[in-house]
């Protein structure tokens, strides 16, 4: 029996998934869709439903798991998934996710399923990529919360969402300029880019299924998907962050210091550094702190900082075989004679990025050379500015 492949499409902007979900139906003859529209579980159910090139297969309600509505996609996704494989007959399931859905959950939950993962793909118009990261609003607000305790905003949740997927699939936007396209270009600059004809008027009609898939979407989505190394590509010990760059009137900086930051002075400049991009990432270190590696995550104006474990440095030399061997050698490319892969390294992208004022900013909420040869006994007398924050 041909093994099933199984595509990812996920994507707040709906109208560019749908146009990507009706291009791969009608170049992937004998492949199906599936959706949970979670739209519904404000009334204990979430429906979904399976099509094919010419409409609807079924539909059906599930309830919910745990008053969540993701937890009720996670706990029928899979059986569904292998339903139609032992069916047989269908050479690829297009998972499409509701709006808010992230594709990293999904594509793990798939993974540990027994099922094969060929390929994630976030759909995207270029021309809403800065509203949307600019969008501070909860999800709960826009109806968009996958359960009660939703806490996720706009902005994060799509900064994600484009940020895991290796294809982005970019609806040809008359309303893109080469500002967009630059933002975008910077935000994921390792992600294939593949262009997607404007949605069609009824997005459950597609064209005829082609013989075999010779277009550039439905390569990508049968590329193959190491669920692995997009996980580590995201953690940010080594996150496989965005380069310098500078075009089209779009900049991203990346900032990479060896000395800590001074907790009080970091913390008092926290807002500006927030607002200074339009998305900001990477990990960090704090000389109250110097143990602990911190990651930044910025995005419509709000921050999160949350510790992602110890620093290698500050581990047993036993313990090393324990860290998974992408996390060694992306600190082996990094280290330093004494502080190890302790350090800085954050990167800033947006339109109309103030370069010089953000380095500036920066560097002053490092320790002076007074403070840093006071050493490490004496940073950690240091007021913990950021226990609150950290919920230390």
């Amino acid at each position: 029996m041909p093994e099933l492949s199984v595509v990812i499409v996920a994507g707040l902007h709906a109208d560019a998934r749908k146009a990507t979900v009706a291009q791969l139906l009608a170049d992937v003859p004998d492949s199906v869709v599936l959706h949970h529209d979670l739209a519904t579980a404000t009334a204990g159910t979430v429906v979904r439903t399976i099509r094919d090139a010419t409409g609807i297969v079924t539909a059906a309600e599930t309830p919910l798991v745990n008053d969540c509505a993701c937890c009720a996609l996670r706990e029928d996704l899979v059986p569904e998934l292998l339903r139609i494989r032992d069916t047989g007959g269908t050479r690829m399931a297009i998972v499409e996710l509701w709006e808010s859905v992230e594709p990293k959950a999904m594509a793990e939950v798939v993974t540990a399923g027994g099922l094969t993962v060929t390929g994630v793909i976030t759909a995207v118009d270029p021309a809403l990529v800065l509203p949307y990261l600019g969008n501070g609003d909860d999800l709960s607000e826009r109806g968009l919360a996958a359960a009660a305790t939703d806490q996720r905003t706009v902005a994060d949740t799509f900064a994600r969402q484009l940020e895991y997927a290796p294809v982005l699939a970019v609806t040809d936007s008359p309303e893109a300029d080469e500002e967009d396209r630059e933002l975008l270009a910077q935000l994921h600059p390792t992600a294939r880019q593949v262009t997607i004809s404007a949605p069609p008027t009824d997005a459950l009609t597609v064209p005829p299924p082609r013989r075999r898939p010779t277009s550039a979407l439905a390569q990508a989505a049968l590329a193959g998907f190491d669920v692995e190394s997009a996980d580590a590509a995201q953690h940010p010990a080594c996150a496989l962050l965005p380069a310098e760059a500078d075009a089209h009137g779009v900049s991203t900086l990346v900032w990479h210091r060896r000395r800590p930051f001074h907790p009080e002075r970091l913390y008092a400049a926290l807002e500006d550094l927030t607002c200074a991009a339009a998305r900001s990432r990477g990990r960090f270190w704090l000389a109250d702190k110097p143990d602990v590696l911190l990651h930044w995550d910025a995005a419509g104006g709000a921050l999160c900082l949350e510790s992602a474990g110890p620093w290698l440095a500050s581990l047993p030399d036993a313990a090393w075989d324990m860290v998974p061997p992408v996390r060694r050698a992306a600190a082996a490319l990094d280290w330093h004679p004494e502080h190890g892969d302790c350090c800085q390294h954050l990167v800033f992208t947006s339109p109309a990025l103030d370069r010089d004022g953000l380095e500036q900013l920066l560097e002053s909420c490092l320790l002076t050379d007074a403070e840093y040869a006071a050493g490490r006994a004496a940073w950690k007398q240091l007021p913990p500015a950021f226990d609150t924050l950290l919920e230390v």
